[in-house]
């Protein structure tokens, strides 16, 4: 992570200050279950709550000398406690700790991350309905298909990111769990209500079996949401790429005053904030194999998922906040050019209905394979030399023997793609 990729709510929840407060709240909550269940003092408890901070240079400099986190931790919050520290991590083990808080971390982010996928989609919803009927050609192979509207594209996308949404609040639960089961998981020396206490204070669920952490299947599951939501927002943000090309130009990112778009060619207006956003869905995107990878630690626990950690879950929820961020401005203030649409729509002299004039034979009983000749030879003809494919229609004889010039006319009416255009809102945005 670096600092032109992030943003201050997300970033403030990795912070090491960030994560010490939260270690605290773990053994301070663990201690208040253990002094209610009498095997501590609850002054202890009280002392704790009273007295405990900690500083992070001070945990830095005695871990460079334990050459562990937790226990350094532990040591520096004693020195304020004083000797009813001595109760602190009673029963624990560090992955209790480390695990439990990781847990309260990622929560969080999802949060954050879900109140940003509530922003982008109010922004989708909004232009989509702005161009419900803003009529454009549909492309398939980046080559001209058949007709329909830039509010459906971006009703796709709203659907689309719904979606992601429904995966994030998924992976939200699967991944806030708590573990405070002590060494290998078997709670021989923590009682299994202390976990239940601490996981109700801090907004989780008891991890039903863990072995000396939390399985790491459920982080696997919560990176690889993020990476779809990443892959989701790529795709919108390579649509609005090509679109933005100079021969098609029919939506465009905003340019501010006063923006530079090229250090050398001053009439340059590039998408960079959409190439942005492509590299940004990479790096989440990097976070799945070294996720997945970390399910297979060694019997009852190691370490080896504790660095990847340390680097991916800060990393691809910051990166995928920005991100999210980024596109909802670049959908709110994307640009929109319905006559360019209708030029583009048009540049082929009428093929894009040639579908509609193929199954108008065929209804007036030429076969398909004949239909099929027949409109494609003219097609062709008038995407390779200019003209009107209406026209070069109408003046077949073999054409007009099945179909007049009126029902000709009639199926290149543009209205003809637009009548389930409403169904489809339906389907995707509800009856409202």
């Amino acid at each position: 992570m670096i600092p032109r990729y992030a943003r201050p709510a997300m970033t403030a929840l990795w912070t090491p200050e960030a994560r010490f407060q939260i270690w605290l709240e773990i053994e301070a909550h663990a201690l208040d279950a253990m002094a209610e269940l009498g095997t501590v003092p609850k002054e202890a408890a009280k002392a704790v709550w009273e007295r405990a901070k900690f500083e992070v240079d001070r945990i830095d400099a005695i871990e460079r000398e334990t050459k562990h986190d937790v226990i350094a931790f532990l040591t520096n919050v004693a020195e304020h406690v004083g000797e009813e520290a001595r109760f602190l991590h009673q029963g624990m083990t560090s992955s209790d700790v480390l695990d439990t808080c990781l847990a309260v971390q990622l929560a969080r982010a999802s949060d954050i991350l879900l109140a940003d996928m509530d922003a982008l989609l109010a922004a989708l919803k909004k232009r989509a309905f702005e161009h419900k009927l803003t009529v454009t050609i549909g492309r398939s192979h980046g080559i001209h298909a058949e007709p329909t509207t830039f509010g459906l594209k971006l009703a796709q996308a709203y659907a689309e990111f719904d979606r992601c949404r429904t995966r994030l609040v998924a992976a939200r639960e699967e991944i806030a769990t708590c573990a405070i089961s002590g060494a290998v998981g078997t709670f021989a020396n923590v009682d299994p209500r202390v976990e239940e206490y601490v996981a109700a204070k801090l907004g989780l669920k008891p991890e039903p079996v863990s072995t000396q952490v939390i399985p790491r299947d459920r982080h696997a599951a919560f990176f690889a949401a993020l990476a779809v939501i990443a892959s989701s927002i790529e795709r919108l943000s390579v649509e609005i790429r090509h679109l933005q090309r100079t021969e098609v130009l029919e939506a465009e990112e905003p340019f501010s005053v006063g923006q530079k778009g090229s250090s050398a060619m001053p009439h340059k207006r590039n998408p960079v904030l959409s190439e942005n956003l492509t590299g940004l869905a990479r790096l989440v995107r990097s976070a799945v194999v070294p996720a997945l990878e970390n399910v297979a630690l060694w019997h009852e626990r190691d370490i080896s998922h504790s660095s990847v950690e340390r680097g991916i879950a800060p990393d691809a929820t910051i990166h995928l906040d920005f991100a999210l961020m980024r596109l909802t401005g670049l959908m709110e203030g994307l640009v929109v050019y319905p006559d360019q649409m209708k030029r583009n729509l048009d540049k082929l002299g009428g093929v894009v209905h040639s579908q509609r004039v193929l199954l108008a034979l065929t209804q007036a009983g030429v076969s398909r394979e004949d239909a099929y000749m027949l409109v494609q030879k003219h097609a062709h003809a008038t995407w390779r030399d200019g003209g009107d494919f209406l026209e070069r229609l109408a003046g077949d004889a073999k054409v007009t023997t099945a179909l007049s010039r009126a029902q000709l006319e009639e199926l290149f009416d543009l209205g003809y793609h637009l009548k389930h255009v409403d169904t489809i809102f339906r389907r995707v945005f509800g009856e409202a």
